[in-house]
């Protein structure tokens, strides 16, 4: 006579917990930018008052717009080094236009045409000749400021500041700068696009498995160019707006920009290596970035410190986005046992 055995015990499978449904890097971050308001607000003058959160806001919307479009080059596992080239270029050719005589409509439509033009030839280049995105952008980072240098032979253009151009500098609306609105109007179309529609889909979706992707019919070549596209056409609208900001036109905008755009999108917690795109993140991250420079310029500290501070926040925030898993393990073994 055979006995059965007893049925295996169900097992329950465990929902996740807010550590595995959130982005693990964001909320450090976030956490981080607390920190960083609130050591400043101790230790900075008028640090939290209303006149530095409006000008904090106006020097984070330059980084911000670029960050938004570099959000999505960076999820497609792509880079692109040379945005603060573009920036240059643009406001110089913002600054020349205008000196000639041209209208402010078209100044601004040949702006945005001259970066997208330059994130056209990224992406062909890395999409379609199968260059690396990291050479591709290298070497035009170098082409394109060359140009604006030979342009200007290295001097600054001045722009009349009663021409439109340069009052969208100065335009201010609820005590904010019209670019803080700009920028706010970007991350939210950029947050739209990769949380919401199919193309946000495609662009996570070639970061993480792009041979599954391409097998499902999407043309993954045209996404990637799209994507570089978008981070030049960011990069001319920053040069136009950092042309208008200033009053002027110079080859030596943007100077380390790279750098910084591209610390803002990894420190919000998009994954380097592609994948993982997070809008909320980026924001977060151009914060830091800005509460960092406001924050020590009003100190006292030495500007040339500055990019050294930037520079070990990006290397910080690297490692965080390589060990995240490990670090949100941790944290929440210690939220357990609490």
């Amino acid at each position: 006579m055979s006995v059965q055995a007893p049925p295996a015990p169900t097992v329950l499978a465990e929902s996740p917990g807010r550590w595995e449904r959130a982005n693990k890097a964001t909320l450090a971050m976030a956490v981080v930018t607390v920190l960083l308001f609130a050591g400043f607000g101790l230790t900075a003058d008028n640090f939290l008052s209303f006149d530095n959160m409006s000008n904090l806001a106006t020097q984070v919307a330059i980084t911000l717009i670029v960050a938004v479009a570099m959000t999505f080059v960076i999820t497609t596992g792509q880079i692109d080094l040379s945005v603060g080239s573009t920036v240059a270029f643009v406001a110089v050719g913002t600054a020349e236009m205008l000196k000639a005589g041209w209208d402010s409509s078209l100044v601004i439509a040949a702006a945005l045409l001259a970066g997208l033009f330059w994130g056209a030839v990224n992406g062909w280049l890395a999409a379609y000749q199968r260059i690396p995105p990291f050479i591709v952008t290298l070497a035009t980072m170098s082409v394109i400021r060359g140009l604006a240098q030979l342009w200007t032979k290295g001097f600054s253009v001045p722009i009349d500041r009663r021409l439109y151009v340069a009052e969208i500098g100065e335009a201010k609306f609820l005590g904010f700068s019209a670019l803080a609105w700009i920028a706010l109007a970007a991350a939210v179309i950029g947050a739209v696009l990769l949380a919401k529609t199919r193309f946000g889909t495609y662009v996570n979706g070639i970061g993480s498995q792009e041979e599954s992707v391409r097998r499902a019919g999407v043309d993954t070549d045209r996404i990637k160019m799209i994507t570089l596209m978008l981070a030049g056409l960011a990069a001319g609208v920053a040069g136009l707006l950092t042309a208008a900001r200033l009053g002027s036109g110079s080859a030596n905008s943007g100077q380390g920009f790279e750098l910084t755009v591209i610390a803002a999108v990894v420190l919000g917690g998009t994954d380097l290596f592609g994948g993982r795109g997070t809008m909320i993140g980026t924001i977060i991250g151009a914060v830091i970035t800005g509460v960092i420079a406001n924050g020590l310029t009003l100190l006292g500290v030495s500007p040339f410190l500055t990019p050294i501070v930037t520079g070990l926040v990006l290397l910080g925030a690297i490692w965080i986005n390589l060990r995240g898993r490990s670090l949100a393990d941790l944290a929440a073994r210690l939220a357990g046992r609490s």
